[in-house]
């Protein structure tokens, strides 16, 4: 099943019927090594809510069409926001500056996307993932790779500021240290080194082993309770930005109202009936 026809950077696919709750989200821009457009940042958020919404869709696989999964957003597009904003009122800093503020508010929302996204994205990264591709894996819920993976955090050589997201998420997951040098060099790293700093869970041997490994991992979290899933998620990205009392908190309300749904009950009566238990969608 396929579903692209109303975006132009993107593709839906559905890709397995044997496993019909795991859909895969490309990056469909393969000449371009799939370089982030303008278009890419209404488009995409768009593309997480509709699969959000689908009762059907338990897990999203985000990867890339081509031989890359991202080489960073668009330098045409980066010119045309440039050039757009120099000559709209040049004569006036301070007016084109808050406009280009909201542009990169509206792009951060893009990548943010993933975040709220109650249903989990893997990411699947296979060639290159450059500058605003590690803006996405890292707000990405479980993020693998394949040997040939390369990453880098590229903005500095660019002359820009990494700003959706990457600065703030990188140094939770691989170390502040970890972090700001690879943000400070621009350096290109590889996949054995992204999984020694955590980046990455898994490293397969290729692409096709990339693609059968995640689709697979991605079966089995969609073969768990929604509502345990979601949760674990969402508690898990609050608790980020809590303390651990605060976060014990949040948890505890959180289970206070799902704890005693049917899933629960479920799970139970499947284990006495030694069989798989079978869930309700979203």
């Amino acid at each position: 099943m396929s579903s692209s026809s109303s975006y132009t950077s993107l593709e839906i696919i559905q890709e397995d019927t044997t496993n019909p709750s795991v859909f895969t989200l490309y990056l469909n821009r393969p000449t371009r090594h799939n370089a982030l457009s303008l278009a890419f940042f209404s488009e995409f958020p768009r593309a997480l809510s509709s699969l959000d919404q689908n009762p059907e869709v338990s897990v999203i696989v985000l990867s890339g069409r081509g031989k890359h999964f991202c080489s960073g957003i668009d330098l045409a597009a980066l010119n045309s926001i440039s050039s757009s904003y120099d000559d709209d009122v040049p004569s006036d800093r301070g007016r084109s500056g808050e406009k280009l503020l909201r542009q990169i508010y509206m792009m951060q929302e893009a990548v943010s996307a993933i975040e709220k996204c109650r249903k989990v994205v893997v990411a699947a990264v296979n060639g290159a993932c450059i500058g605003g591709g590690i803006d996405i894996i890292t707000a990405c819920d479980i993020r693998y790779c394949c040997e040939d993976a390369k990453f880098s955090v590229k903005e500095v050589d660019v002359g820009i500021t990494a700003d959706l997201g990457t600065l703030q998420r990188l140094p939770g997951i691989v170390g502040f240290g970890n972090a700001i040098e690879l943000a400070l060099t621009g350096r290109l790293f590889g996949a054995e080194e992204a999984k020694g700093m955590g980046l990455v869970s898994k490293v397969f041997g290729n692409k096709n082993e990339l693609d059968q490994g995640v689709r697979a991992i991605a079966k089995g979290i969609a073969s768990k309770s929604p509502l345990a899933v979601i949760g674990t998620k969402n508690v898990l990205l609050k608790s980020r930005d809590m303390s651990v009392q605060h976060g014990l908190d949040y948890v505890a309300t959180w289970n206070s109202s799902m704890l005693l749904s049917d899933d629960l009950k479920e799970v139970i009566s499947a284990q006495k009936q030694k069989r798989k238990p079978s869930f309700s969608k979203l």
